[in-house]
């Protein structure tokens, strides 16, 4: 995996100010493969609870990250308990890295 410890309790810390301690995070992507070259940063989400604007909260995670880790691009998904079930979901959960 190729996020320092700091970057990853950031990312951590961050996402449950905004969603909660109960959020489960997953690095999927090229961060997660240390032979990868690919430097964005993808993170699954997922949170029980029911968000108002799923893309407004990963809008605003992105940001604070961002402010927090430097200007990289960060690429966030963000599934409640309204989200219908998409392709990527069984993907990042399979082959992410849980934080």
């Amino acid at each position: 995996m190729r996020l320092s410890p700091v970057q990853i309790q950031t990312i951590k810390q961050q996402a449950a100010d905004l969603l909660g301690d109960a959020a489960r995070i997953w690095l999927f992507g090229s961060r997660g493969d240390d032979d990868a070259r690919g430097e964005d940063i993808d993170l699954y989400i997922e949170t029980p609870q029911r968000l108002e604007n799923r893309a407004s909260a990963a809008a605003r995670l992105g940001a604070r990250l961002q402010r927090r880790l430097g200007d990289q691009r960060i690429d966030i998904i963000i599934v409640d308990s309204a989200t219908p079930p998409q392709p990527i979901d069984e993907v990042a959960r399979t082959r992410g890295i849980p934080l």
